[in-house]
């Protein structure tokens, strides 16, 4: 069943969103060569209890940790651990909050040092992914024209989009109907309504979009070992269009500002 917030409960998740947003932000720019996974772990959960939430992810159907931590080839829910960040990296962060019962979910790819260039324009890339699927988020558009859009874009650019994981909504649990691929046909699937809020994460693959899964039995992996990147927000759609409750400060894109304040 799909479930629409009120305006109340829209600003309780924005509130949420801020703290996921204040932290991931703090792990961007903390992730370094040397650190490990399990530094920025660390650094997650205290800054998410600090601000008064909970690390969302903790303890979900058994993940032992506050964030996902997916290196290079690792496409989502890495496990934070003893792996030390080298230069050259992509690392994707995800990360999420409950705070007064609601839940804001956010990803991001960033490269640890410098990274070369077919690195980088996969980052681009996705992230642009990501814009395209939420300027879809209009009253009277449908869930699949949010998939189209990121998958046009993705497979224009020659990139795998991967099938397997999807977006969803979100609100009082983290995962709640619908689902969002990051594929599809425009105009099908659910109306887009007011007081309908998604998390819409584009995960985006460098080579043939095929995935497996680790042996730890969390960590999505490429098939081919290629390059992956995950970037994902908690947007409402509203009367005025999208709003992004997860927006930060830093390293976002051009775009994204005109999504803060739509009521």
């Amino acid at each position: 069943m799909i479930t629409l917030k009120s305006p109340r409960e829209i600003e309780t998740m924005r509130r949420s969103g801020k703290i996921t947003a204040a932290v991931l932000g703090e792990l961007m720019q903390a992730v370094q060569p040397g650190m490990t996974t399990r530094d920025l772990d660390e650094l997650a959960e205290r800054g998410i209890r600090s601000r008064g939430g909970e690390p969302t992810f903790k303890g979900y159907r058994g993940f032992p940790a506050s964030i996902c931590t997916s290196v290079n080839a690792e496409v989502v829910h890495g496990i934070p651990g003893d792996y030390t960040l080298r230069e050259g990296d992509l690392l994707s962060i995800d990360i999420g909050t409950t705070y007064e019962g609601y839940v804001s979910d956010s990803a991001v790819t960033v490269p640890v040092g410098a990274v070369g260039a077919e690195a980088a324009r996969l980052l681009d890339v996705t992230q642009q992914c990501l814009m395209l699927g939420i300027e879809q988020m209009q009253v009277g558009k449908f869930v699949g024209d949010i998939g189209a859009a990121v998958q046009a874009h993705a497979e224009g650019q020659g990139y795998g989009v991967v099938r397997e994981l999807v977006g969803h909504g979100v609100g009082r649990a983290m995962h709640e109907e619908p689902q969002v691929p990051n594929y599809g046909k425009a105009g099908s699937g659910p109306a887009l309504r007011p007081g309908l809020v998604l998390a819409v994460e584009p995960m985006i693959t460098q080579g043939d979009r095929q995935v497996d899964i680790h042996k730890d039995g969390w960590t999505v992996v490429t098939t081919d070992g290629m390059l992956a990147a995950h970037f994902e927000h908690t947007i409402a759609v509203t009367l005025a269009g999208p709003r992004i409750l997860t927006l930060r400060e830093i390293g976002e894109h051009p775009d994204a500002e005109k999504y803060r304040n739509h009521r």
